[in-house]
């Protein structure tokens, strides 16, 4: 029997190309199959969802989360409470406003951009040390310490650390992946201890910034006194697992996949060699064309709403694939071919409305500087295996490891 179309999308075979099932979700924008969640894959259906108070972000609000293989575990009341991208207003407005102080306008206007130099330096470093050009790993060697470091640099995380935190950020991420035949609450129970080790580990370092405060951000959120009050402790624990996990895991194939596509397109990568401020405009393209997060999931609805013709009941789950509608042709023109130089990339690949990526200015810049860098200084690059391994989720796409060669280092 040929596999559901649902099952195809999270079948690891279909990792390195799902762009032809995506063509084929899109002849039925809201894609239904029974028990299942409802699946919505066309642009402009997922940009309203996106914006449309009637959908939650919270699990709470689900009828039932049995049938979806992405559903959570129901959380223990000694697990963290949700972090704020899985909450709805009031609650999300006021912890994200408050996580914003610290991070970027209009309180802290120049953090991102004042990072720009140490960012440059890191990248700088990274390249330098890449050893052998004949055969590097993108990932291990370059795409995956890049954004950790400057993650851990901007909460105020230990770099020394990364190999405590980063099992329990595998283990986190690994868990939006469903395997529809694996045990569901065994997979939960794993989430469910990653993520208390990792609070556990932030307690300590919070409890250290109380008494200690330093010019951090982990410092300012947990001695913050703003017209909203400070967080409480969960609370704060919550959003500093949020901001770890979340500030390097999609940069992470964000820049991968973006090397990938660069070298697929030689064309584009000479011209960004020659042309930095190209880097822009790069970056968007890559976030319609190769988005690190290729769904949404576990959105509910809290009022029936009818999508193209079709009503989706209150209590539903809903998937919304972002990397569909960013290929929609009914949105771009050509859209299956990468081009940077077009007029008007409104994407879906930092989402959309108020759960649009908290970290957006920060993985542009890291995007731009990353690939830029890459592009000037190695000689004759190339890839050694296409298509790479891919990470087995389904969610937060990305090659596993990008073998690539070149002639040598510029200076």
């Amino acid at each position: 029997m040929k596999p559901s179309l649902l099952h195809q999308i999270l079948d690891h075979a279909n990792r390195a190309n799902p762009y032809p099932l995506y063509e084929e979700l899109r002849k039925t924008p809201v894609h239904h199959e029974s028990d299942g969640p409802y699946v919505v894959s066309t642009y402009y259906e997922i940009r309203s969802l996106l914006h449309d108070p009637r959908i939650s972000s919270d699990a709470r609000n689900l009828a039932s989360n049995a049938a979806d293989p992405l559903a959570e575990a129901p959380q223990e009341e000694s697990a963290l409470p949700p972090g704020f991208l899985k909450l709805d207003p009031p609650e999300h407005d006021r912890l994200r406003r408050m996580t914003n102080r610290p991070f970027g306008p209009p309180h802290s206007p120049h953090r991102i951009d004042g990072m720009r130099p140490e960012l440059h330096d890191i990248v700088a470093g990274l390249i330098d040390g890449i050893g052998d050009p004949g055969r590097i790993d993108l990932v291990e060697q370059f795409s995956y310490p890049f954004p950790v470091t400057v993650i851990c640099r901007l909460l105020g995380v230990p770099r020394e650390d990364e190999p405590r935190f980063h099992s329990w950020a595998d283990t986190l991420a690994a868990s939006l992946d469903p395997d529809p035949d694996a045990d569901s609450a065994e997979r939960g129970k794993g989430a469910h201890d990653a993520r208390m080790q990792l609070g556990m580990y932030l307690a300590g370092l919070i409890e250290e910034r109380r008494k200690n405060p330093a010019g951090d951000m982990l410092s300012q959120l947990a001695t913050a006194e703003g017209e909203d009050g400070p967080m409480t402790t969960m609370e704060l624990l919550s959003t500093a697992a949020l901001l770890l996990i979340a500030g390097h895991e999609t940069t992470v194939n964000l820049i991968t996949n973006g090397m990938l596509t660069l070298l697929r397109n030689p064309d584009v990568l000479e011209r960004l060699r020659t042309e930095p401020r190209l880097a822009v405009p790069v970056v968007e393209e890559l976030l319609r064309f190769e988005p690190p997060v290729q769904l949404v999931p576990q959105r509910t609805t809290l009022a029936d709403i009818e999508v193209h013709g079709v009503t989706i009941p209150k209590g539903a789950t809903l998937w919304l694939v972002l990397a569909s509608g960013n290929r929609d042709p009914r949105r771009f023109q050509n859209p299956d071919r990468f081009d940077p130089d077009r007029p008007d990339i409104q994407h879906l690949g930092l989402g959309s409305g108020i759960h649009s990526c908290f970290g957006a200015p920060l993985a542009r810049l890291e995007a731009q500087l990353a690939l830029a860098e890459l592009a000037r200084r190695l000689d004759n690059p190339r890839l050694l295996a296409d298509p790479p391994p891919y990470r087995q989720n389904a969610v937060l796409r990305g090659p596993r490891q990008l073998h690539i060669a070149c002639d040598g280092i510029r200076p």
